[in-house]
C-alpha cells in the first residue's frame, strides 16, 4: 500500500461519473492519500455548476455520462477558460477514443477497470505536469514582461541601436535607427549592405571590423546628411554580441547624435539678428527697435558698455535702411589725435599742412548717400564737436585747406560707452551736439543683464570656433555652462567670445569642461543674481547687505513662490524661456507645485 503523501496545500479534485460506486471509490482512495477537498458530480450539469462555483486542481471524468459525453464537458471547460488538467476514464479504450480526448484538451485517459495504483499514478503525473506547466507559464509571462520592458526601452532610446548577425543580416533595430538608415519595414532585403547612405556605410564599416577582429570599435564620428539637407554628426560604437556562453552571435551598433544643437528659444523669439545672438526679451526689444529705426533716415546714438555690440548695431541699422546698397564707413574716434581725426573725417587738400602731398577725400565724402558710423564719439575734442555739429545742422562741410563747402547726404550713427549725461553736465560735451546725435537712442544691455541668452551665445561661438580651429567639439558640460552663466562678464559678449575660443584651443576631447576656462572664471566669487528679483522687489537692499551666495535652486524656488507657481511669469522674471525653466526644475528636482496656492489654479 502506498504511503500517504504529504501536501503543502490542499489539492481540490472534481470527480465526474454517473456510477455512484466509482465516485465513492475514487473519493475514498484519493482522500486516504491526503488529497482534498474532493467534490463529486454525477451529471454534466452538476459538473458545470461545480466548475462555475469553485476552482479545481484536477478533474477526473468518465468519458460517458449517461446520454452525455465527457468530451462535451471538455469543450465547456475550454470555453470557460478554465486551466487545470483533466483525466478521462473510459470503458472502451482505443486509439480513436484517446485521440478524441486529447484533441479536446484532456491530459490523458485511464481505461477501466481502474485500480488504486493506476489512479494514483495518473493523479501524480497530472498534478506534476500541471505544476510544471504553471511554472513554465509563469516563466513565459516573466519573459514576455521583460521582453515588453526591453522593447519599450529599446524603442524609446534616442540613440540608434542596430543588431546584426554574423552574415550582416539585420536582426533588430529601433525607430531612431530606422529613420537614420531610411529603413522600411517592407524592405525585402534585410542586409545591412543594402543601405548605402552615410549612416549605412559607416555601420557596415564598423560591423565588418568587429566581425573580423572580435574587438569593440568606439568613437567613430561620421557626418550624415539628413532628409532636410542639414548635417547630422554621429558618434558610432560597435561591439561583439555574445550569448551567456561567450558564443559570438553578431554585432550591436549604437549611434548617438552629437550634433551641437541650438538651445531652445521662445516660440516667436528670434535668437539671431544681423550678427546679434540672443533671444531674451530685452534683445527682442533691441531687434524691433533697430528694424523700426533703420527704415527712418535719422541720426541714432547707440550706447552700451564695451563689448556689447555697438558696431553690430550700426551695421544692422544700415542693413535695415534704404541706404543698404551704399557704403557704410566707420571711424574709431578714440583711436586718433584731433588733427588726424579732422583730416580723416573731413579730408584735406594738397598742401593744407606739412606732409599733405596730395588731395585726400575724407570719410564723410566716402559715405555720401550712405552711412557714417562714429564709434566712441564721447572722446572727441570740443573743436571736433563744433565741426560735427555744423555738419549735422547744415549738411555741408569744408575739407582742410579748401575754401568752398561740400554738400553731402550722409546718415550719422554714433556710439559711446561713456555716460553722456555726466559729460554734458560737466561741460566736456556739447549739449546741442548730444541732442543732435540722440534723435533716437538704442541702449545695448550688458551681458550680465541677459544671462538667459548665454547658452545660445556659447553654442554660437562653439560652432564658429570648432570649424575655424578644426576641433571635434560637440558640447559643454553642465558645470561649465553653469559657471559661464554665473560669471559677471565685465567684458560682455566680446569677453565671452574670447573665453570660448580659448576653451576650444585647449580642449582635446569632444566636451568643454571647467578646466578649459581661465582661473578667474573657474574660481569666481559667487555673485548674487538680482536682475530678476529687482523686477518684483520694491525695496531691494544693496549688494553689500545681501547674502554672499544665492544658489540656482534657491533663486528659482524664490521666484516661483513670488510668481505664485505661474511658470510663464517665473520664466519672464528669470529672463529665460519657459521650456528652459522646466528643464532646470527637472534637473535640480524642484517640484512643479512650488508656489501654488491650494485653492488657486495656475495657468503655467
Amino acid at each position: 500500500m502506498d504511503s500517504q503523501i504529504p501536501h503543502e496545500k490542499d489539492i481540490h479534485i472534481l470527480i465526474v461519473d454517473d456510477e455512484l460506486s466509482i465516485r465513492l471509490s475514487f473519493e475514498m482512495i484519493l482522500a486516504r492519500e491526503g488529497y482534498g477537498p474532493i467534490t463529486t458530480a454525477s451529471t454534466l450539469g452538476e459538473a458545470l455548476t461545480a466548475i462555475k462555483e469553485q476552482d479545481f486542481d484536477l478533474i477526473i471524468s468518465d468519458i460517458i455520462l449517461g446520454e452525455e459525453r465527457g468530451t462535451d464537458f471538455l469543450g465547456k471547460i475550454k470555453e470557460a477558460g478554465i486551466e487545470c488538467p483533466v483525466v478521462m476514464v473510459t470503458g472502451f479504450p482505443n486509439i480513436d477514443t484517446a485521440a478524441e480526448a486529447v484533441r479536446y484538451g484532456a491530459f490523458d485517459y485511464i481505461p477501466k477497470p481502474v485500480n488504486k495504483q493506476t489512479l494514483l499514478k495518473f493523479v501524480r503525473q497530472a498534478l506534476k505536469h500541471w505544476e510544471l506547466e504553471k511554472e513554465k507559464k509563469k516563466l513565459q509571462q516573466e519573459n514576455d514582461k521583460f521582453k515588453r520592458y526591453f522593447e519599450t526601452i529599446f524603442s524609446s532610446v534616442q540613440d540608434a541601436i542596430i543588431t546584426i548577425d554574423n552574415e550582416l543580416q539585420i536582426v533588430q533595430l529601433n525607430e531612431t535607427a530606422k529613420q537614420w538608415l531610411l529603413y522600411s519595414g517592407s524592405d525585402k532585403q534585410a542586409s545591412l549592405e543594402a543601405y548605402q547612405n552615410a549612416m549605412g556605410k559607416a555601420c557596415m564599416q564598423d560591423a565588418k571590423q568587429v566581425l573580423t577582429s572580435r574587438q569593440e570599435v568606439r568613437g567613430h564620428q561620421v557626418e550624415c546628411r539628413k532628409t532636410d539637407g542639414n548635417i547630422r554628426i554621429i558618434s558610432l560604437n560597435a561591439a561583439p554580441l555574445t550569448d551567456g556562453f561567450d558564443t559570438f552571435q553578431g554585432v550591436v551598433l549604437v549611434a548617438r547624435d552629437i550634433t551641437l544643437t541650438e538651445p531652445e528659444t521662445g516660440r516667436n523669439a528670434r535668437n539671431k539678428f544681423h550678427g546679434f545672438v540672443g533671444s531674451s526679451r530685452v534683445m527682442q526689444d533691441v531687434y524691433n527697435l533697430i528694424e523700426n529705426v533703420g527704415k527712418v533716415d535719422t541720426a541714432v546714438l547707440v550706447t552700451g558698455e564695451s563689448g556689447t555690440g555697438k558696431e553690430l548695431a550700426a551695421e544692422a541699422l544700415h542693413a535695415e535702411s534704404g541706404r543698404r546698397d551704399m557704403p557704410l564707413i566707420k571711424i574709431d574716434c578714440a583711436a586718433m589725435p584731433e588733427e588726424l581725426l579732422e583730416s580723416e573725417l573731413f579730408g584735406h587738400k594738397k598742401g593744407a599742412f606739412t606732409g599733405a602731398d596730395k588731395d585726400r577725400p575724407g570719410k564723410l565724402l566716402q559715405a555720401d548717400n550712405g552711412t557714417l558710423f562714429l564709434d566712441e564719439i564721447g572722446d572727441i575734442s570740443p573743436r571736433m564737436q563744433l565741426r560735427l555739429l555744423r555738419f549735422l545742422q547744415e549738411k555741408t562741410f569744408t575739407p582742410v585747406g579748401q575754401d568752398t563747402p561740400v554738400k553731402l547726404n550722409v546718415r550719422i550713427i554714433a556710439a559711446t560707452n561713456v555716460n553722456f549725461d555726466e559729460k554734458v553736465k560737466d561741460g566736456s560735451f556739447r549739449e546741442d551736439l548730444y541732442y543732435r546725435l540722440k534723435v533716437v537712442e538704442i541702449k545695448l544691455p550688458p551681458l550680465r543683464d541677459r544671462k538667459g541668452g548665454i547658452p545660445i551665445l556659447v553654442h554660437h561661438f562653439l560652432s564658429l570656433f570648432r570649424e575655424e580651429l578644426k576641433r571635434n567639439i560637440h558640447g559643454i558640460s553642465d558645470q561649465a555652462m553653469d559657471v559661464l552663466i554665473r560669471y559677471s562678464w565685465p567684458g560682455n559678449v566680446r569677453e565671452l567670445s574670447h573665453v570660448v575660443e580659448r576653451a576650444c584651443v585647449l580642449c582635446k576631447g569632444s566636451t568643454i569642461s571647467l578646466d578649459h576656462f581661465p582661473e578667474e572664471i573657474q574660481k569666481q566669487k559667487t555673485v548674487v543674481r538680482i536682475s530678476a528679483r529687482s523686477e518684483i522687489e520694491t525695496s531691494i537692499p544693496t549688494v553689500a547687505t545681501l547674502p554672499p551666495y544665492v544658489s540656482e535652486e534657491d533663486e528659482i524656488i524664490d521666484i516661483l513662490k513670488r510668481a505664485r507657481g505661474n511658470k510663464s511669469e517665473a520664466a519672464r522674471l528669470l529672463n529665460i524661456d519657459r521650456s528652459t525653466l522646466y528643464r532646470k526644475m527637472q534637473r535640480i528636482g524642484i517640484s512643479s507645485d512650488i508656489g501654488k496656492s491650494p485653492s488657486v489654479n495656475s495657468n503655467s
